[in-house]
C-alpha cells in the first residue's frame, strides 16, 4: 500500500501543483467510498453473469436465445450445439444459475429464453465488434 500511496501522492502533487496530507487522506477516502458503493456482493453477482457468457457453448446458447427473441426448446437448442445431452444441461444450468437465461417447463418440454440482461450485453458486444 505505501508504494499506491506514494505513487497516488505524485499524481496528485502533478495534478495540484502540491500535495498535503489531508489532500492524500482526502482522495484515499473517495477511492475507498466508490469502492463500498459497488459493494462485493453486487461485484460478485455481476462476475458470475459474466463468467457465465465466458465459454463457447454457453455464449453460443445465448446468442441464439437472443437472436430467437422468443424461447426455444432445449431440443432446439440441443441441434445448434454438437455436446451431449448432460453437457447441455450442465451448460443451461449454469446460465440459469447466473439470471443469464430464464427456463419454465411446458409440459414434457423445458423451454428457454433469454434475460433482459443477457439480450443488453449481447447488444453491447455485437455493436463493439461491427
Amino acid at each position: 500500500m505505501v508504494n499506491t500511496t506514494d505513487r497516488l501522492e505524485r499524481y496528485l502533487e502533478d495534478e495540484l501543483g502540491e500535495c498535503r496530507s489531508d489532500d492524500l487522506e482526502q482522495r484515499l477516502a473517495e477511492l475507498e467510498t466508490l469502492d463500498e458503493t459497488l459493494g462485493s456482493a453486487q461485484v460478485d453477482a455481476e462476475l458470475d453473469f459474466l463468467s457465465a457468457l465466458a465459454n463457447e457453448t454457453r455464449y453460443r446458447l445465448v446468442r441464439v436465445l437472443v437472436a430467437a427473441r422468443d424461447e426455444l426448446c432445449v431440443c432446439e437448442l440441443h441441434a445448434v450445439v454438437d455436446i451431449t445431452e448432460s453437457g447441455l444441461s450442465h451448460a443451461l444450468s449454469n446460465l440459469v444459475d447466473a439470471g443469464v437465461v430464464e427456463s419454465r417447463k411446458d409440459g414434457r418440454w423445458k423451454k428457454y429464453r433469454a434475460t433482459n440482461r443477457a439480450v443488453a450485453i449481447v447488444t453491447l458486444v455485437e455493436g463493439t465488434i461491427k
